[in-house]
């Protein structure tokens, strides 16, 4: 008698909760983390993410802050991913920073399996790839983009 088929469901909440542990103790060379918004927030949907990015990219020694929304049917499906630092990608949307689905596979063919970790290393990867590496990037400090409870997008210029 196999258990063949057979698989168990985990609950959100304690994935969030496994995924919040493993963000907390760090991941891999440092160069990826994240981390709950909202200590308060029992849902656990809004999260923070950092990119650093990769060596020998226009990315390199920029630091790249992500929004992550884990909506009530995550893991069954993906989180809206939104860049907060203003990023030149191909898989990104130029005027909201939100990371486009129908550009990045991993979001249209999602997996209950794949984590928030996943997502920032997968974006991280796309940093390095052809058609990212050398894509000139707005000039730091030169523009942000502020975005409210409701997403809507402030652009504020720095003179």
């Amino acid at each position: 008698m196999g258990s063949e088929g057979s698989s168990v469901v985990v609950p959100r909440n304690f994935k969030l909760l496994e995924e919040l542990e493993r963000g907390e103790k760090g991941i891999g060379d440092g160069t990826v983390s994240y981390g709950m918004d909202d200590a308060d927030d029992m849902y656990m949907r809004s999260w923070t993410g950092t990119i650093i990015g990769p060596q020998n990219t226009v990315h390199e020694g920029r630091i790249y802050q992500l929004k992550l929304f884990c909506d009530l049917d995550y893991p069954d499906n993906p989180p809206t991913v939104r860049f907060q630092t203003r990023i030149n990608m191909t898989c990104v949307n130029q005027e909201t920073g939100v990371v486009e689905p129908s550009q990045f596979p991993m979001l249209t063919e999602w997996h209950r399996e794949y984590t928030m970790e996943d997502i920032l290393t997968q974006l991280k990867k796309e940093m390095i790839s052809p058609q990212n590496r050398k894509l000139n990037q707005p000039a730091e400090g030169s523009e942000d983009q502020k975005t409210d409870a409701k997403g809507l997008v402030f652009k504020c210029s720095i003179l």
